[in-house]
């Protein structure tokens, strides 16, 4: 029985826990070939292994997304072996302080954006050659209703991320007219370290985990999406279009 994603290449960031760690397997389940970038030697291993498992396969890549020349290397790498990229899942990120705006300091609030908008900006430099090779290009990146909620003592991160949606959209214009799909994906509350680390008191049990986020992110990555530039909101389940506020 053939995959939906059989011979497709995806790229995920931030693959070596939580909801990269979930869409890189789910990704691999569907046929892709996986490439798993994280900072994290183990945590890619164990990945490699659970996508080994289902009889899947990936390429591990050790990089800490601050190094904008790995990037590069990372895109010139994949020309010279795949000629393409299918998909990319931006979800590597970073929450930062817990603070009111002004006790962070300067550079701790350049580190957040460093992690959550540059890297995906030079992420965006480095493959659109590579996605527009694709027959169906797609782009999916993972934010946070912190954007547009503007969620206080949090605001290098809710910053980041509606820096974040801007760039995805403007990318998502730009590329109207070709095969290339860029949408961003909101999964919420969900299960991850990030979540504890922002809510200690909140019961994990509550929450829903990264595995049931990615089976809703994997058919944004498929050929058949047709949507770009939107906005999917996984705890109302609904696909969503930006507007300018009323």
């Amino acid at each position: 029985m053939t995959k939906p994603l059989a011979n497709r290449i995806a790229l995920v960031t931030g693959a070596s826990r939580g909801i990269g760690f979930a869409t890189a397997k789910a990704l691999a389940k569907a046929g892709a070939h996986i490439v798993a970038v994280a900072r994290t030697q183990g945590g890619l291993e164990e990945l490699d292994d659970e996508i080994r498992k289902e009889g899947g396969s990936a390429t591990l890549v050790p990089l800490n997304l601050t190094d904008s020349d790995g990037i590069a290397r990372l895109g010139a790498g994949l020309h010279e072996r795949y000629g393409k990229l299918d998909i990319l899942v931006g979800n590597a990120g970073v929450l930062g302080p817990s603070s009111p705006v002004g006790h962070i300091e300067l550079k701790t609030f350049n580190d957040v954006m460093a992690i959550n908008v540059s890297a995906n900006f030079q992420l965006i430099r480095c493959m659109e050659p590579l996605l527009k090779q694709s027959d169906a290009g797609r782009a999916v990146f993972i934010t946070s209703g912190a954007a547009n909620k503007a969620t206080a003592y949090v605001s290098p991160y809710a910053a980041s991320k509606a820096a974040l949606e801007t760039l995805a959209r403007a990318w998502a214009q730009e590329t109207a007219n070709t095969p290339l799909r860029v949408n961003l994906f909101n999964p919420g509350p969900i299960r991850t370290r990030m979540r504890a680390t922002l809510m200690p008191g909140e019961d994990p049990a509550t929450l829903d985990t990264p595995e049931q986020v990615a089976e809703f992110i994997v058919p944004m990555c498929a050929p058949d999406w047709i949507e770009t530039g939107k906005f999917y909101d996984y705890k109302s389940r609904s696909l969503m279009s930006f507007r300018s506020p009323a």
